[in-house]
């Protein structure tokens, strides 16, 4: 979810704007970034400028732009992606300008250059940015691939003659991984070699915006004698807008999902979204046998051509369960590294990249903690300041005493619900909270071989807030607490607390103030249970 704004003499301009899929709260939600902070401090940007057509870049313009009113740079496919997304949103798309990489342009006191980088989706650029004597290089995602299938490598003589650089605000997502990352050219072989080894049915699981590996995939099909079909309205989109910029001239004939009822098994690959287990995309509705065109059998194939985000790994997982109950067979990161490729720069790569640049100093942004953290470790080996890891909200200053931290500002979570960007539901602490209520709950819980379950009644003292149906309530408290993985009490509280609040606030016609304890018990033995 990214949103970085840069300021100079008083003039703001924003780099990206993206959502993520909340899948640890009900209904999976997206999440936006929150903008009270700029509103605070009357920061509004003069233009937004687009790195790339990823989600975690793009998502959350639509949401959120109305509120900028401003002019939107991107190039062709992130373009023709926002077009999509404003239509939905009956917005004029007359604010959205489609650069070239390579192209240059001015706004107030920025210089700003488009600079072409390999990732895993096309047009993928840095921007290279100048306001007063500054040179900063905001890298965007990045990988250096030799093969990247569509577009070309990195031009390195361009990012050599940018040399030396003041600022780098640099992609750590996968700075802790040892050498280099794969190439897709290289995954095209491998999903070859595994097509041609499967018997039934075959869905391959990538994302959707990684056109390199859709058209491996499709080139394999082709190969092996197999027709290709699409399930997924994101699939089905960002094919559509890469076919007319001739993204996919060598893509084969498409069958419709309605068809493929009379083809063979051994003769289909279906191309699907859902490699995250997200609850309504395709891959998932096929896990359910809730498909209205396709059954998978035993005998069918699975292939998971991308790798596990951070946080979706137990959805995933219950993925993977349901379709081993299928009894399909399945292909993915652990069992066949070399179907998939990251998009992000492992170390390596990073130490080309900066001695192409020489940065002066370095600003670790993306991936977590330990991630900016081993970033950092590689440019101090290489002579490169890296004093500080920013964390969402910051305020930092670059000038000629270096970077530093000004102030941070606290960013409540906002997710859109009914088409409306609203905070986290039971954020709010105001003056109203007296007049709301608290609802005090103390839960009793004993660790089993599958997780959680609770132990003896609720503990609940609801008093001062609506109405509610105890019954139901621990109804689906015992639900959440089957699903909840969590090793520890304070992981199940952290996953339980969300889910809580968002269950209150969708039964209880005024959000009260929620108190949780969880405590835990021993299972009562079964000498105990016979004597009672």
């Amino acid at each position: 979810m990214n949103l970085t704004l840069y300021g100079y003499d008083d003039e703001w301009i924003a780099v990206d704007c993206g959502m993520m899929i909340r899948q640890d709260l009900p209904n999976s939600p997206l999440q936006v970034p929150n903008t009270d902070t700029l509103a605070a401090l009357n920061i509004t940007p003069k233009a937004l400028y687009i790195t790339h057509g990823h989600e975690d870049h793009i998502g959350a313009v639509a949401w959120l732009w109305p509120k900028w009113n401003c002019p939107i740079f991107a190039t062709p496919l992130a373009a023709g992606l926002l077009r999509h997304k404003f239509a939905e949103h009956q917005l004029s798309s007359a604010a959205i300008n489609v650069v070239e990489p390579g192209d240059a342009m001015e706004l107030g006191p920025f210089t700003l250059r488009y600079l072409q980088v390999t990732h895993s989706i096309p047009e993928s650029c840095s921007i290279l940015m100048q306001a007063g004597d500054y040179r900063v290089l905001h890298t965007g995602d990045w990988k250096l691939d030799p093969n990247p299938l569509i577009g070309s490598p990195i031009n390195a003589a361009q990012f050599r003659a940018l040399a030396p650089i003041d600022l780098v605000v640099g992609d750590s997502t996968n700075a802790p991984m040892p050498g280099h990352s794969g190439s897709e050219g290289d995954v095209a072989k491998a999903l070859a070699h595994t097509l041609k080894q499967c018997k039934g049915r075959v869905v391959v699981s990538c994302f959707a915006s990684n056109l390199a590996r859709v058209l491996a995939i499709g080139i394999a099909a082709q190969q092996c004698g197999r027709r290709v079909s699409l399930m997924g309205r994101s699939m089905e989109r960002m094919v559509s807008v890469a076919k007319g910029l001739g993204y996919l001239d060598d893509f084969p004939p498409l069958v419709p999902p309605h068809d493929l009822g009379y083809l063979p098994p051994e003769e289909v690959v279906i191309i699907a979204t859902g490699s995250q287990g997200e609850p309504r995309a395709a891959l998932q509705r096929l896990a359910q046998r809730r498909h209205p065109f396709v059954d998978l059998e035993p005998g069918d194939s699975i292939i998971f051509s991308a790798k596990a985000i951070p946080g979706n790994e137990r959805p995933i997982e219950q993925l993977k369960k349901r379709l081993a109950q299928l009894g399909v067979s399945i292909f993915d990161e652990m069992n066949h590294p070399e179907l998939h490729a990251t998009g992000h720069p492992a170390e390596d790569e990073l130490r080309k990249l900066y001695q192409w640049v020489r940065p002066k100093t370095l600003l670790p942004v993306h991936g977590e903690a330990r991630h900016q953290a081993a970033h950092q470790e590689i440019a101090t080996s290489l002579g490169i300041n890296a004093p500080l890891a920013p964390v969402n909200g910051d305020m930092l200053m670059f000038d000629n005493l270096g970077l530093r931290c000004e102030a941070r500002y606290p960013q409540p979570p906002c997710i859109v619900n009914q088409n409306s960007v609203v905070p986290h539901p039971g954020l709010d602490t105001g003056s109203h909270a007296s007049r709301r209520g608290s609802l005090f709950l103390a839960l009793p819980v004993t660790a089993t071989d599958t997780g959680w379950c609770r132990i003896g009644r609720l503990m609940l003292d609801a008093s001062g807030t609506s109405p509610l149906d105890e019954d139901s309530f621990s109804e689906w408290l015992d639900d959440q607490l089957l699903e909840i993985a969590a090793e520890t009490l304070a992981d199940l509280r952290q996953a339980l607390q969300p889910r809580l609040i968002h269950w209150l606030a969708n039964h209880l016609q005024h959000m009260p103030d929620v108190h949780l304890q969880i405590m835990a018990t021993e299972m009562p033995s079964s000498e105990a249970i016979s004597d009672s």
